[in-house]
């Protein structure tokens, strides 16, 4: 049954209640980009904590990091002089909280181990007294040395999750220890932690070793309340964390759609491990027997063209294009799939398509399937607005 996301918001708080049949410390959830993960922690967050319930002296009960997290970090890039470059912290009632308790806890040098071990060892982040300022060198060493340098978006990404990172895990750790010894009760009363996506930019060696730790972290919280939510686009890093945290009973595994109406389906999944590219196929067969096909479908696409061509030997996976359409259109179709693959903001994956475009996209997936043998059952009364010249197929099996 669909739902709205504050309905789901309210699933996921309550499979976290001890009623007798299940109690869930971690829930993993899978989606596309542009699904709403971002909103739904937000969702969750009124779920737990209203606006309007919350005093002066309220404690915090829940904490979240997604797109929101990163918003509150801003650059001065120092167009004057261009050289004293910044990353400026943004003041808010979250913020001062965190990074104060940061200061107070000496974490600045953790926030440094943390964000050399996901990028380069090589970039210094420099924290002011106040925890309100970063700037940053890069120490190579001779000449290959640099201060003051503006880091990568990617990077940049890192670091502030590294800082988010650092505050859980000292959070955790304070909690673990008996009420009475903690060095603050700030969070005596946090209940819930919403990750929302913090593998945007990392290499597929630096998401598993970030997918290894905050299992541990995880499952370091076990004598705490604390339970956690993991949403992700990143099947490598679903993966991970469930193969990580597949001994823990109370952990939760859901599948997170958008249907065409606006609301949402959550779905179990009982994938051990999940069958992601299952899922990928049946997701890019629905959007083209329907044609209600967006740009995000293009980067799915590639997405399976790229391991197709690794498991058959292909260096590229431009390669395989000639196989699935006639020698005219497959420029063409390189071009609309490089193109569309390469959207990098949110607004634009649910961009307009135009209909020669779904055509040329529906061409080369349904000539992958019937090349390859996937066995999925194929709209054969769909029409094309240019009737394609059928490509000349030749026997090969995925």
């Amino acid at each position: 049954m669909s739902q709205t996301l504050t309905e789901i918001a309210q699933k996921l708080v309550k499979a976290t209640k001890e009623d007798g049949k299940k109690f869930r410390k971690t829930q993993l959830l899978y989606a596309f980009n542009g699904t709403g993960k971002t909103r739904l922690s937000r969702e969750f967050k009124e779920k737990v904590d209203p606006k309007d319930e919350r005093t002066e002296e309220s404690k915090i009960k829940v904490m979240y990091y997604n797109a929101y997290t990163e918003d509150l970090f801003n650059w001065d890039n120092d167009l004057q002089t261009d050289t004293n470059r910044k990353l400026i912290v943004a003041p808010n009632g979250f913020t001062e909280l965190a990074l104060s308790f940061l200061k107070d806890e000496n974490q600045d040098g953790n926030i440094m181990t943390n964000f050399q071990k996901y990028t380069n060892r090589y970039i210094t982040p420099n924290i002011n007294e106040d925890f309100t300022e970063i700037a940053f060198d890069y120490l190579g060493g001779g000449n290959d040395s640099d201060t003051n340098i503006k880091i990568s978006k990617g990077e940049e990404s890192n670091f502030i999750w590294c800082v988010f990172y650092s505050l859980i895990e000292q959070v955790i750790k304070i909690l673990n220890e008996p009420a009475d010894e903690r060095s603050t009760d700030m969070f005596n009363e946090l209940e819930y932690l919403f990750i929302d996506d913090p593998v945007s930019s990392l290499d597929d060696n630096h998401l598993i070793d970030l997918a290894v730790d905050l299992a541990k972290l995880i499952k370091n919280a076990k004598p705490t309340n604390i339970k956690f939510i993991v949403s992700t686009h990143n099947p490598l890093f679903y993966n991970v964390l469930y193969n990580e945290l597949n001994r823990e009973k109370n952990t939760g595994r859901y599948r997170l759609q958008k249907l065409n109406d606006g609301t949402y389906l959550l779905d179990d999944s009982n994938d051990s491990p999940f069958s992601y590219h299952i899922f990928l196929l049946d997701e890019l067969n629905a959007a083209a027997n329907t044609r209600n096909i967006h740009k995000y479908h293009f980067n799915l696409l590639r997405n399976v063209l790229e391991k197709t061509s690794t498991y058959l030997g292909f260096s590229h996976w431009e390669d395989l294009i000639p196989m699935y359409v006639n020698t005219d259109d497959v420029p063409k179709a390189v071009r609309l799939i490089n193109l569309y693959s390469h959207s990098k903001h949110s607004g634009d994956e649910m961009g307009v398509i135009q209909e020669i475009e779904k055509d040329m996209f529906i061409k080369v997936f349904k000539s992958l399937l019937i090349k390859h043998n996937f066995k999925l059952q194929i709209n054969e009364n769909l029409e094309l607005r240019v009737q394609p010249e059928t490509p000349q197929l030749q026997d090969a099996t995925v």
